[in-house]
């Protein structure tokens, strides 16, 4: 053992580690039965709590003694461990996604660290040592820490570790104090050799972060567990092997419970490394659908009989393995219905409690999500475990990404020797470690499928080492790297093809000609802001095409922290709200949760119902149910089958139907439909018994079918008077008046009951806010006269000497009259569009919006008026697609009759974009808190209501810098362009998603005060 710390090695690729134990399995040993069921083990004692804390810039400023024993340092400062010291006011964070944190400040190479700006945290505890550890070895267990750090005990040194996401435990026992204070100095390094191998798209911090243990063991351990537990081909036993690593020759007690029933019991006696195999006849099997966990005990003993430990782990019995090209679990094609997920707290930025993990996996498994990555580093072990139980399938990955060093290789800046890990030895060491820490710590858990090698670091010998490292020690398993896309000199890296954000038909290209391996997205559907359109295409795919088994999207939560602006108002920060430069912005900003209390946001609609389990499809009076699941039959759930006409339910059947894993069967619609106006039939699937994510009743899956169209509004003819002024015309009906005014360009009143129901002239409308899509695929460079036509259209002419107005036409109607006023775009090509209003004498208004051809201007984000009305009209009622927003390109909400306020319908996206559309509908209200306000009507509308102009929330780039509310926006349109999210640096909406204005548009719809 090295006595002491060498500072000048922080730099170094080929240091990364001293005097640390070796990793073993994340079992923990209780000192009876009783500790052991109370899951509260006296062998351990928590360090975590109050710090005392210092701070430096960097080395050259650091204390490099304040781990002396007689330094006091209770003058230093107090911190919390765990935490990341960014967030205790020391220093900020930084989000940057490929480019290195220092990038601009220095010149830094690998090899080397960042010598101005590289703080350095000094940690110290003074603590005593238990009573019950007795005279037992003290282990010290760091389970994270950003990037590395040093650690002294009682003015000793002690070691150095560096992998930032895997525990690093050290033996303090040589220099511990029993029957005193003894002092824990650990100095955290911001930057060291190891930042250069994690480049991940995150923000950037350090600390403690992770939680910090004590542990002693009895002279009789389990030093470390290895579980395999393989079913054979046939799946009719099983063969459940037990690897033992202990301090010394023990005698074990093996017992594996079924459900509380023992089902093997052998009591042996072993040696330092042992294996013990036992066969179990039909085994019940672990899958994400049935997470089926037997119970292993071990009871340890000394060589004379005396009770020394007890050690308890789950075990799932499952089989995953290639077959014919294909990946199968328990003999049975999987598709990844996945998610990337990123340890992330908007309040504790790293540091992430079990209630915020056990909301993401319950919200996952809710939204029919079964599948985790651990982008990019691997998670705490409750998180694994938590895994196991509720059923989940996990991609762990290696604690690695070097982004920064390879973009500059693909994009011919560097040559491709300058990949790092790539093929450098001063290297290998420390990724063949990384990936070994991971291993170690997590073998155990039936929930992880596959290993990954980290994330985008190109290629190159180092990884093939990598993956022949994890193949050697784990046979029941696969490995994953997605860099040899790029670098393909070693194609055996990885056991599948994998890509990031390849398109559907990329896809299908290359399984044309290359049917060798299974292939995954392991990032896909970019869901930044409002996004993942087109998602659908995909999980369609999966169905059709073998060799394709699914995706991760990208990625579970926004990465946003909590802060608060110059006014105090709460908002949720992103890159450069910190001064952090450099910086990315919003990118952070991809979750399908939102980073504040991890809610769902509307993305999950969509999500939710491309990853359903079953199938639901109709053909004349029948209904087909395709199975997906691959272990579960279709009657263990209940099924919910209802006619419903206009929100209101006429008739509802439950039943169960049998549909086996991997089938489909069709049924006959047990409900006749009448022939009249429209109806909904609505088939719902919902879970039979309470899970442990959710209650009975719970829906997993559901399909309508529209018969018969709603009919057309009946007008009855009553007393009417149209007042034709010089400059206005006005129509004044029993209970309404609307004015049109020839000077102004169009309605400037429309009056109900005596209620002044328009704030300013409904105008025809041609622009969307911009989503984080647009602006990346730079939408507004090719569409951005549409904007400019929203904004400054008018009815006026000009000439070189003056501008004067076009008059609106009239024409006299049966009941009524129809005014036509034309509005002159400023587009190059110029445009005209026609929006024309027929007044019927009972005070409903026709409305109708009509254009010619224009895809010479560009695309065309969305054809619609925007009326402008009172802020107190501030709740919304609608017939037609949700409850939450979608899109085009994002169709898959439910027909019916929702309500909500109108701010409701403003999501939470990092920075303020498009949001709140409806499509589908067939009326909508917007009411003040009395319930009166406008109704409109049409047969297939789309409809955005929001307290902000699409103007004011381009403006914005945080929901804080929205202005204050003054009115009530409502778009009643044709169509909107969808929302895209293949990626979101340049992917465009899809063709077949856009409008097509490569010919005449017209929009037809009714509006009236209620």
């Amino acid at each position: 053992m090295n006595k002491t710390f060498d500072f000048n090695k922080i730099a170094q690729p080929d240091f990364f580690e001293e005097n640390v134990l070796p990793a073993h399995s994340d079992s923990v040993h209780y000192e009876s039965p009783e500790a052991l069921q109370e899951d509260k083990s006296a062998f351990y004692e928590s360090l975590n709590g109050v710090w005392k804390f210092f701070c430096s810039d960097n080395l050259d400023t650091a204390i490099r003694d304040f781990y002396r024993e007689e330094l006091d340092c209770f003058s230093f400062r107090d911190i919390r461990v765990p935490s990341c010291i960014q967030m205790e006011g020391y220093g900020t964070p930084q989000y940057v996604n490929t480019q290195y944190p220092w990038d601009g400040h220095e010149e830094v190479e690998p090899g080397e660290i960042p010598k101005l700006f590289n703080p350095v945290a000094h940690y110290v505890k003074y603590f005593e040592v238990p009573e019950r550890f007795g005279k037992g070895p003290v282990i010290i267990r760091f389970e994270g820490v950003e990037s590395a750090f040093a650690l002294w005990l009682n003015g000793q040194y002690i070691g150095y570790s560096e992998d930032s996401f895997t525990p690093a435990e050290f033996d303090l026992t040589e220099y511990i104090y029993r029957d005193k204070v003894n002092k824990l100095a650990v100095m955290v390094f911001r930057f060291s050799g190891g930042s250069f191998l994690e480049d991940q798209d995150f923000f950037r911090f350090s600390g403690i972060f992770r939680d910090v243990w004590l542990y002693t063991k009895p002279d009789v351990h389990i030093d470390d567990i290895r579980i395999t537990a393989q079913p054979d081909k046939d799946l009719a036993k099983a063969l459940l092997c037990i690897g033992l690593k202990v301090s010394s020759k023990a005698e074990v007690l093996i017992e594996l419970e079924d459900n509380k029933e023992t089902v093997l019991s052998e009591r042996k006696r072993i040696g330092k490394e042992s294996i013990s195999e036992y066969e179990i006849k039909d085994p019940k099997l672990w899958s994400a659908e049935k997470p089926y966990l037997y119970l292993l005990r071990i009871t340890v003993y000394g060589t004379d009989g005396a009770f020394k430990e007890i050690i308890s782990e789950p075990v799932g019995f499952r089989r995953f393995e290639l077959k014919n090209g294909v990946m199968t679990l328990n003999g049975k094609r999987i598709v990844f219905r996945g998610v990337n997920r990123h340890d992330f707290s908007s309040l504790n930025a790293r540091v992430v409690t079990e209630e915020e993990i056990t909301k993401d996996l319950v919200t996952m498994k809710r939204n029919n999500i079964n599948a985790v990555r651990t982008s990019h580093y691997p998670n705490r072990t409750f998180f694994y475990r938590l895994c196991d139980r509720l059923g989940l399938y996990v991609i762990d990955e290696t604690n690695l990404e070097t982004h920064g060093i390879w973009d500059p290789i693909l994009r011919g800046y560097r040559p491709i020797e300058y990949a790092l890990p790539g093929d450098r030895e001063e290297y290998r060491e420390a990724v063949l470690k990384r990936a070994s820490n991971m291993y170690e710590k997590d073998k155990n858990h039936p929930c992880i499928l596959i290993w990954s090698l980290g994330n985008e670091a190109f290629g190159g010998r180092n990884f093939k080492l990598m993956h022949d490292a994890l193949k050697a020690a784990d046979d029941t398993r696969l490995v994953h790297y997605e860099g040899v896309i790029n670098d393909q000199r070693y194609p055996d890296t990885t056991d599948m093809v994998s890509t990031m954000y390849w398109s559907v038909e990329k896809i299908r290209d290359y399984l044309k000609e290359n049917r060798d391996k299974p292939f995954i997205n392991c990032e896909y559907t970019h869901a930044m802001g409002n996004s993942c359109g087109g998602m659908y295409l995909y999980t369609d795919y999966a169905d059709e095409e073998v060799l394709y088994q699914g995706g991760f999207i990208w990625d579970y939560i926004d990465q946003s922290l909590t802060a608060r602006d110059r006014y105090g108002n709460e908002y949720q920060a992103y890159g450069g709200d910190f001064d952090d430069r450099p910086h990315d912005g919003n990118f952070s900003g991809n979750g399908i949760v939102y980073g504040r209390n991890r809610d769902v946001s509307p993305k999950i609609q969509e999500i939710k119902y491309n990853y359903r389990p079953l199938v639901i499809t109709f053909d004349k009076d029948e209904f087909t149910v395709k199975n997906r699941n691959l272990f579960t039959d279709a009657d263990e759930y209940d099924c919910r089958i209802s006619l419903i006409k206009e929100g209101e339910v006429i008739t509802e059947v439950k039943d169960r139907y049998s549909v086996e894993p991997l089938s489909q069967k069709s049924f006959k619609i047990p409900i006749e439909v009448p022939d009249e106006r429209e109806y909904v039939l609505d088939v719902s699937f919902t879970l039979r018994e309470d899970k442990s994510y959710a209650d009975a009743g719970h829906e997993i899956a559901y399909a309508q079918r529209v018969y018969g169209r709603r009919g057309e509004i009946t007008h009855c003819k009553k007393r009417a008077v149209i007042s034709k002024g010089t400059y206005n015309l006005g129509v004044r009906g029993e209970d309404f008046e609307v004015i049109f005014s020839g000077l102004m360009g169009g309605a400037v009143s429309y009056k109900y009951a005596g209620s002044e129901l328009l704030k300013k002239i409904p105008l025809p409308n041609f622009w969307r806010p911009l989503n984080d899509n647009d602006s990346a695929n730079l939408l507004p460079f090719r569409a951005g006269e549409w904007k400019i036509a929203s904004m400054y259209l008018t009815h006026k002419i000009s000439t070189p000497r003056e501008v004067s107005g076009t008059p609106f036409t009239t024409e006299k109607t049966e009941d009524g009259i129809k005014v036509i006023q034309t509005y002159h775009l400023p587009t190059k090509p110029a445009l005209d569009c026609c929006l024309s209003y027929r007044v019927h004498s009972d005070g409903w208004v026709d409305a109708e919006l009509s254009m010619d051809k224009s895809s010479d201007v560009g695309e065309l984000p969305e054809f619609s008026v925007i009326f402008t009305l009172d802020a107190e009209l501030c709740n919304l009622k609608w017939y037609g697609l949700g409850p939450d927003e979608n899109y085009i390109d994002r169709p898959h909400a439910r027909l019916g009759v929702y309500s909500n306020r109108v701010s409701d319908n403003v999501a939470r996206y990092l920075r303020p974009q498009e949001c709140g559309n409806h499509m589908g509908v067939r009326y909508a209200e917007i009411t003040d808190d009395r319930g009166r306000g406008i109704r409109f009507e049409g047969e297939d509308l789309s409809v955005s209501v929001l307290p902000y102009s699409p103007h004011e929330i381009d403006n914005a780039s945080h929901p804080t810098e929205l202005p204050p509310v003054h009115y009530t926006y409502a778009r009643i349109g044709l169509k909107q362009m969808g929302v895209a999210g293949d990626d979101t640096w340049g992917a465009r909406t899809k063709p077949e998603h856009m409008i097509d204005n490569s010919k005449p548009l017209k929009l037809e719809f009714s509006f009236r005060g209620i």
